[in-house]
């Protein structure tokens, strides 16, 4: 076996696969989906087919019985490489089809290679290739269609039986209360409503094992080829960058379902605070021009008040969190043309918007497109990433920040002229109100200390995260002093009174960092601490500054914020 094709739509996962059968001698060639394969394999037939099944165009699926039943291809060994299919029923239909190998993402490169390598030994005994259990058409369409609604039904059957008992309870009560009758219909609208959400839900984490498994095999994958020996500086920065990316998307689906779960239990509150209203639209233009242009898109942006009079009062974080989704959203549903977003004053409202030139919304989808777990398209086939929330996420922001979020979408317009812009209100407060109260960070002594080698204490339980910082504190620190839980931090404070900087965790084994923070002021006013925390929740800030921490930063700690909390306070 000496050729093998890799049909997956993530150029990650090309990339990853491609680098460790060339590291052991495999020659490799690659389609992004099942029709791209086969128009490639009309030239030249594989050794060995490896495919994903979740893919646009064509699935792997479809491709695999498209090989076992063309002469040419029949008697290619065909291997699933899956995230998204996990159920054994899933790996008993795909042998089913025809398939000799059905393995499940993430491997560990060398566990992948023993799999080639022990079928290449097992079809050097057997020589018996593949193929189709049922040569029967109608049997292999029915078995297709099966897997594809099998999450949906198995989900469903307990709603059933609900079902079942709700209007069995609903029909003795008419029996007793004729005034229930009426209720039959509320029961059963609410019902279904039920079996759609439990619909939906098996669908959102389907594609949450994907949007989770997918990332994590490419940072384990190149981790692993970081050990390979003799790999260039390039290669290694190609490495890196493929890592990074895969630790963002997975981050970016993490954050979106702990403000989903925060949304549902109450607890999102508002929190605000003045802010320059057109320094950070400038900053969101920044953020992702470089993405636009990337994607052959023209991005623009227009301030609607002059920058003397930008200065508003609103909630920050959820600000931003709700034109980040929009201006993504409108990136990734747009292949080419504009994007232009911005805001104008009507009255005591701001009116914020963001307008492309994409595909644009559906009919059938314009009245759920803010339900939580929606996608624009929620087939085995849609070409588009994430987790189905944001949207949703951004309607609640909206909602508790006092205003409401709309759209106009025109989607297959005869004259080609689709796209889509997105519209919010928000109450305008210019800054400055009397009534905000704002939490003060203590005020710390900042003499310029760049040419002085900093003593600084870092406290925190996790050895690695306390290592990392260790790292990084190191060029700029003569002596790093470690406390592995509050009562420590806090005699290790008192006994080194000439410590200039604290890295705070806030969740330790005996106290928060909030507490440890609180008993170091009462006899220290003027050191500078910085709280670092994991938990990332809106609001967490805030405590951090009543506590009597000067900043915050939330892991996972990025260099450039890192060096941006340093060059603050004049330390570097």
């Amino acid at each position: 076996m000496h050729k093998i094709l890799i049909v997956d739509d993530k150029e990650e996962n090309i990339y990853l696969l491609q680098s460790i059968l060339e590291l052991n001698n495999y020659q490799t060639i690659s389609a992004r989906n099942g029709k791209e394969a086969l128009e490639q394999m009309k030239d030249e037939v594989p050794d060995l087919i490896i495919s994903d099944i979740l893919m646009p165009i064509m699935d792997g699926f479809t491709l695999c019985v498209k090989c076992k039943t063309d002469p040419r291809l029949s008697k290619v060994p065909f291997f699933f490489y899956t995230a998204t299919y996990t159920d054994s029923r899933d790996e008993e239909y795909a042998l089913g089809l025809g398939a000799d190998r059905f393995i499940l993402k993430p491997q560990e490169p060398e566990d992948f290679l023993r799999i080639i390598d022990d079928f290449d030994a097992e079809n050097a005994r057997t020589l018996s290739p593949g193929k189709i259990h049922d040569d029967s058409e109608t049997t292999v369409l029915k078995e297709y269609n099966e897997v594809l609604i099998r999450k949906i039904e198995d989900k469903m059957l307990q709603t059933e039986k609900a079902e079942k008992e709700l209007r069995l309870y609903a029909q003795q009560l008419e029996n007793e209360i004729k005034e229930r009758k009426k209720q039959d219909a509320k029961l059963k609208a609410a019902l279904e409503k039920a079996q759609e959400s439990d619909r939906l839900k098996s669908s959102f984490l389907a594609n949450l094992s994907h949007e989770i498994r997918t990332p994590m095999n490419g940072i384990m994958g190149f981790i692993e080829l970081l050990d390979e020996p003799f790999i260039d500086s390039e290669t290694q920065h190609i490495y890196m960058t493929m890592i990074k990316k895969s630790a963002d998307r997975m981050l970016n689906t993490i954050t979106n379902i702990v403000n989903i779960s925060k949304i549902d239990s109450g607890q999102m509150e508002l929190h605000l605070t003045d802010i320059n209203l057109n320094e950070e639209m400038d900053f969101l233009f920044n953020l992702f021009d470089a993405q636009a242009r990337q994607e052959g898109i023209l991005l623009s942006h227009n301030n609607g008040l002059p920058d003397e009079q930008s200065m508003i009062q609103t909630d920050h974080e959820k600000f931003i969190g709700i034109m980040s989704n929009l201006i993504n959203n409108a990136i990734k549903f747009t292949n080419e043309g504009t994007i232009d977003f911005g805001y104008t004053q009507k009255g005591d409202v701001l009116e914020f918007y963001v307008q492309d030139t994409g595909i644009g919304i559906r009919e059938d989808k314009k009245e759920v497109i803010f339900e939580r777990f929606r996608q624009g398209d929620d087939s085995l086939t849609r070409p588009y990433e994430g987790s189905g929330l944001g949207l949703s996420i951004s309607k609640n922001y909206v909602e508790i920040m006092g205003g409401t979020l709309g759209f106009e979408s025109t989607h297959n317009n005869p004259e080609g002229k689709n796209g889509t812009r997105f519209y919010f209100q928000l109450p305008f407060y210019p800054a400055g109100r009397t009534n905000e109260v704002h939490h003060q960070p203590a005020d710390p002594l900042k003499p310029n200390k760049k040419n002085k080698k900093l003593k600084t204490l870092i406290v925190e339980d996790d050895v690695i995260s306390g290592k990392l910082l260790e790292i990084r504190l190191s060029p700029i620190a003569s002596d790093i002093l470690q406390a592995k839980n509050g009562k420590e931090a806090i005699s290790t404070c008192k006994n080194h009174s000439d410590i200039d900087l604290v890295f705070m965790d806030i969740k330790l084994p005996d106290m928060t960092g909030y507490e440890v923070t609180r008993q170091i002021r009462k006899f220290n006013k003027n050191l500078l601490i910085v709280a670092q925390t994991a938990f990332a929740l809106e609001g967490d800030r805030d405590k951090a500054l009543e506590a009597g921490c000067n900043d915050y930063i939330t892991k996972p700690i990025e260099p450039d914020k890192f060096n941006l909390i340093l060059k603050k306070y004049d330390l570097i």
